[in-house]
């Protein structure tokens, strides 16, 4: 009867216990929850307030043909990290990967670069969300009291600040209960995103009276640069698919919650790619709906318009149910549907963050670590790492009042962080001895190399696209502050590596006296 628990144990939990962990998180996310988590994190409708903009930089076909070449590198990256997760299925996830795959000599650095990438890119993904969600709100808002032309009310800087501020004071409090109740919502999520999304892709172009032919939609090319300043057609198609790219990271989720998930080391890597494949093609349904309903494109961008010019699928949506109907609820019914998308995947994106902050105070690779490790007695959630992000996503908020770009820098730095922190376990999984690598269930084998090599290269590429000028001539109000940011960031991190963290950061920590050969 001994044997029994060995016998029971969950497979994922004896690998965290090979690793050197013992189970602390409860372990009670099936499949479906942790991949209604990642889709969340992943929304169809994420790239929403960017469509106006690459529609502008390079037309429709650039946008509707980069989301498919955007979605085939991506797989690659998905791919080469779900073979990943299925070895090392623990809540830190990239940098723990990247620790134990680059070897004793560069683990610790590898560990603390991937770390803090990660963190940067997550914390401020909670503000991208935020302002997309405070955005559609503004568009509601706008819409149901009776347009811009009408006399609709349309949100000034002061109360969109507020609404970014409620936006993420609710998910931080959703965020101290268990994790039961976000993988709960979770699940309304995943329904809310599919019925809705497909609600919407289908209903759109139906509800509008005119629609653009396929061959606008699928072979038409114009650059603007007398509206974006960007006169190069190559660099106006870098710019126009960066939507794609946005849209398509943060799939890692589910490798945050694998010691939160049964059987991690299966369940893992199926999460990923289950959750990336329906974005995959939900997200490119949505984006054709909307370019087949374009009434008017010169008019999407007017200030005077119905939407004041100010979020241009807002005003594809009303053109579309205020030409056949006659007013505006249609519309507010559709971006009600896509503003609860921002809604589950915002909250998604807090859990994330919260999960990367904890994991890495475990291993003591924040100040005042032991503080933000604590997991609350009853939901062991840790609840000080969910506020300490919420605190941290308020603050970032608070340039709205001043500035214009500040969604630009949000989806840059979360972008050049998440993604650019794929890049290191990649890299070190790509030139590791295999001898060295204790596969998972999910095993590439011989394909592993090459798999890696695409991955790093794409990554490589879209973070340095979004470092790019977004808008010229350049000026205060059209400078993209990512680069200043990104670097302000990574020099003060490598500098406390350098001077002080070399000497005590030695990578994930283990908890529990088991010995493992390889590890």
């Amino acid at each position: 009867m001994s044997a029994n628990p060995v016998l029971e144990m969950d497979s994922g939990e004896k690998r965290l216990n090979e690793l050197g962990y013992k189970q602390e998180l409860r372990r009670e996310m099936t499949l479906f929850k942790t991949m209604a988590i990642t889709f969340s994190c992943i929304s169809a409708f994420s790239g929403t307030p960017l469509y106006g903009q690459s529609l502008r930089y390079a037309g429709p076909a650039t946008l509707v043909w980069g989301w498919v070449v955007v979605s085939f590198f991506t797989w690659f990256v998905a791919i080469a990290m779900a073979e990943i997760c299925s070895s090392f299925p623990t809540t830190g996830s990239l940098y723990f990967w990247a620790a134990h795959l680059a070897g004793p000599r560069w683990g610790p650095f590898a560990s603390w670069c991937c770390a803090w990438l990660e963190t940067i890119g997550v914390i401020f993904a909670i503000g991208a969300q935020t302002y997309s969600g405070s955005q559609a709100l503004q568009m509601i808002i706008l819409l149901a009291t009776g347009t811009n032309k009408g006399g609709g009310y349309f949100a000034s800087k002061g109360v969109f600040l507020c609404l970014y501020m409620a936006l993420i004071l609710i998910w931080a409090v959703l965020n101290t209960f268990k994790l039961q109740v976000i993988a709960f919502l979770n699940i309304i999520s995943i329904w809310w995103q599919v019925v809705g999304g497909l609600l919407v892709i289908v209903m759109l172009p139906l509800v509008a009276q005119s629609t653009q032919p396929a061959s606008y939609v699928f072979t038409h090319f114009e650059t603007s640069p007398e509206s974006t300043g960007v006169s190069s057609i190559p660099y106006a198609v870098i710019l126009s698919v960066l939507l794609s790219i946005y849209s398509l990271f943060g799939y890692d989720a589910a490798a945050h919650l694998t010691e939160e998930t049964k059987g991690a080391d299966r369940t893992g890597p199926k999460a990923i790619l289950s959750s990336l494949g329906i974005i995959s093609v939900f997200g490119w349904a949505y984006y054709l709906s909307l370019t087949f309903s374009i009434r008017d494109l010169e008019y999407l961008y007017n200030a005077d318009n119905e939407t004041a010019g100010a979020l241009v699928p807002a005003q594809i949506i009303y053109d579309a149910f205020y030409g056949r109907f006659q007013n505006s609820t249609g519309a507010v019914v559709f971006l009600c549907i896509i503003w609860g998308s921002y809604f589950f995947c915002g909250l998604s994106t807090t859990t994330t963050a919260a999960r990367v902050v904890y994991a890495l105070s475990r291993d003591n690779g924040i100040p005042f670590s032991p503080i933000w490790r604590k997991l609350h007695p009853r939901t062991k959630v840790p609840t000080n790492a969910v506020w300490l992000c919420a605190a941290i996503g308020l603050l970032l908020g608070l340039p709205i009042l001043k500035l214009d770009v500040v969604f630009t820098a949000f989806i840059s730095v979360s972008t050049i962080g998440w993604v650019g922190s794929y890049a290191v376990p990649i890299f070190a999984r790509l030139v590791m001895a295999e001898e060295n690598f204790k596969p998972g269930p999910f095993y590439l084998g011989r394909a592993s190399r090459p798999v890696c090599l695409v991955a790093f290269l794409w990554i490589c590429y879209a973070c340095s696209a979004f470092l790019l000028p977004t808008f010229y001539p350049l000026g205060w109000k059209t400078f993209n502050y990512a680069p200043v940011a990104v670097s302000v960031v990574l020099t003060v991190v490598m500098l406390w590596w350098a001077l002080d963290a070399r000497n005590w950061f030695k990578g994930p920590v283990r908890n529990i006296d088991v010995r493992n050969e390889n590890y």
